[in-house]
């Protein structure tokens, strides 16, 4: 606490605790930032998949912001609210965009339980949850309801929901020419620029938020510029696909392009939003670069060799956990500090 010394009788002088310099930063900024980046996927999301988008996300959203509240007001009993600071709707859209556009509503007001119940408040609340709780709530659900999850609405059905006709995504494409052999397979993907724009003719799009990669770019380029997160995870978990899967396609061609494998699947959601979820990510740049090359790591295995077509949620999982380590290994050296070699 702060204290005064008197110096004479005429001078005070107040004396308190580091940090002596106050920043515009706060928790509310930065996550109605992170919302504000959102928008352009959100966007494309509503003109792609129309009212199934739409029913998901309001679902997924409401029911985050309903949970935080009732768990915060009748479990923990705590008397000041934290829906106001955007992070349970922040997880709500986060947790919505890892989802089919044809989901039950009952299955999407699970998925936010335990987004917010398990990977959020049972560990005390937001800055205290060593996971990403979207992507707890995701995963689960992924367990749970593997044939839900995996449903993949085609574009153009925006008045369709339930019903809506399904298809096979890149990803899935990519999984079925690497367990045939057969590198023909890979033909029925989609070219770059409709993989850039999202609009893929023939198949599934995917979650709701993964579709279109210029529309995240931009929510990139606007966090940078925002300076709500640095590059290090982003290009770090980029860079390593692309490096990882080019390798791949140049020792076996069933392996797909890097430039397919980084703008298909929730890698660029994933790497952009999800990865750089301040709580769960190391503090320092080394930290991070080290941090994002594991994930792009772990995703290309579990991508080509794994049972999911998807990697890239079960990879941020997996990194989170050792994100302390991290954190220990890669501190910097205390401001004055000097080494005595013994």
């Amino acid at each position: 606490m702060p204290y005064e010394i008197k110096k004479n009788n005429m001078n005070k002088l107040i004396v308190s605790l580091s940090p002596h310099t106050h920043g515009s930063d706060s928790v509310e900024k930065n996550m109605y930032g992170v919302i504000i980046a959102l928008i352009p996927a959100l966007l494309v999301s509503l003109f792609y998949f129309g009212i199934g988008s739409a029913i998901v996300l309001s679902s997924s959203v409401l029911a985050c912001v309903f949970f935080e509240w009732f768990i915060t007001k009748f479990i923990l009993k705590r008397e000041t609210a934290t829906i106001a600071d955007g992070s349970a709707i922040l997880t709500g859209l986060l947790l919505g965009f890892n989802l089919p556009s044809n989901l039950p509503v009952w299955i999407v007001v699970l998925g936010a339980l335990f987004a917010i119940g398990l990977g959020k408040m049972t560990f005390g609340g937001l800055g205290q949850n060593p996971f990403n709780p979207a992507l707890v709530g995701r995963c689960v659900l992924l367990v749970s309801f593997p044939a839900q999850m995996t449903s993949w609405p085609v574009a153009g059905q925006l008045s369709s929901y339930l019903d809506a006709t399904t298809g096979a995504t890149p990803l899935s494409i990519m999984k079925t020419a690497i367990k045939t052999g057969d590198a023909n397979v890979l033909g029925e993907l989609p070219d770059t620029l409709h993989l850039l724009l999202g609009t893929n003719p023939t198949s599934g799009l995917g979650t709701i938020g993964e579709v279109c990669a210029i529309a995240l770019l931009l929510g990139f380029v606007y966090m940078l510029w925002k300076k709500i997160i640095t590059w290090h995870i982003p290009v770090s978990i980029i860079v390593t696909v692309f490096v990882f899967t080019g390798l791949l396609h140049l020792g076996n061609p069933i392996y797909a392009n890097p430039v397919a494998e980084i703008l298909t699947g929730g890698l660029m959601l994933g790497a952009i939003f999800m990865a750089t979820d301040y709580v769960t990510s190391p503090m320092t740049a080394k930290g991070q670069l080290i941090y994002g090359v594991f994930i792009g790591v772990l995703t290309v295995i579990i991508r080509n060799w794994g049972s999911y077509p998807e990697g890239m949620s079960f990879a941020i999982l997996v990194m989170n956990a050792f994100t302390p380590i991290i954190n220990t290994y890669t501190k910097p050296k205390r401001f004055g500090e000097i080494l005595v070699n013994k």
